[in-house]
């Protein structure tokens, strides 16, 4: 282990140990001669993305969602007044296939959540608005998505959670600059 590696150690020792912890001595110990420093953030990036993935996954099943249908409910609901796009719109914001959007446009319909009405100013359109029945379904799932994420985030004041989101927007810049997907 190199001074710098001892040292940065020594720093964290007096910190609680997790299993990335783990993960990277064993690595250390097995291939001294890679740099497995990566690890510490982006192993714990990804853990942590598996502990959101849950909680959005129970927050949008407490108000009968599935993750897709948030998504579609989501981008309505940003909009604004008076809560409608067109169906190519509801692709860009939700980066699926014209096909895999008219079938969700169509399940939400039947479920009450969204409408179609024609578009006034091409009559060969049409746009999709959010039922009052979809917004209030929305409004309490993203009420419940905010409470569980700030519980994510509760161990960090709001000057780290605010540091760390600054670090993480300096990592993903780049990506959604080079990925038209990302958007």
């Amino acid at each position: 282990m190199t001074l710098h590696h001892a040292d940065r150690d020594a720093e964290r020792s007096a910190d609680p140990q997790d299993e990335v912890d783990r993960l990277v001595a064993a690595w250390r110990q097995e291939r001294p001669d890679l740099d497995v420093e990566p690890l510490q953030v982006l192993s714990r990036v990804s853990r942590l993305a598996r502990h959101l993935d849950r909680a959005r996954r129970a927050a949008f099943a407490e108000h009968d969602l599935e993750t897709w249908e948030f998504d579609v409910l989501t981008a309505l609901r940003r909009a604004g007044e008076p809560y409608e796009m067109s169906p190519g719109a509801l692709l860009r914001a939700t980066l699926v296939t014209s096909g895999t959007m008219t079938n969700r446009i169509d399940r939400l319909a039947a479920a009450g959540l969204v409408r179609r009405r024609p578009d006034p100013e091409d009559r060969r359109g049409v746009l999709v608005s959010l039922t009052d029945a979809g917004r209030t379904r929305v409004d309490g799932a993203f009420a419940d998505l905010l409470r569980r994420e700030r519980e994510l985030l509760s161990s960090l004041g709001k000057r780290e959670q605010q540091a760390l989101s600054g670090l993480l927007r300096t990592l993903l810049v780049p990506f959604d600059a080079t990925d038209p997907g990302a958007h």
